[in-house]
């Protein structure tokens, strides 16, 4: 999930745009926003880059490891062939 310090970062530059008539809400308002934010963002289903970075590394070897397997079932179904036909 995100940063923790996100949240308090962007309630803060949200509430710094309040109106001065207001400014003695600006810590409520700003601990709700806080609080609206992380509500929002737990529902997003959203993933670190380093965790996306991780799960691209790992797909990309199953990749490689399917490439090479394909390379070898295709040389055995090669030998398999020339095999039966020698046999005929």
């Amino acid at each position: 999930m995100l940063d923790p310090k996100f949240f308090d970062n962007l309630a803060k530059q949200l509430s710094s745009k309040i109106p001065t008539q207001v400014h003695a809400l600006r810590s409520e308002i700003e601990s709700n926003l806080k609080n609206t934010l992380q509500a929002i963002f737990s529902k997003l289903d959203l993933v670190t880059r380093e965790e996306f970075d991780v799960q691209a590394r790992l797909l990309e070897r199953a990749r490689e490891r399917i490439i090479a397997l394909e390379d070898k079932i295709k040389a055995y179904e090669k030998d398999k062939s020339l095999d039966n036909s020698s046999e005929k």
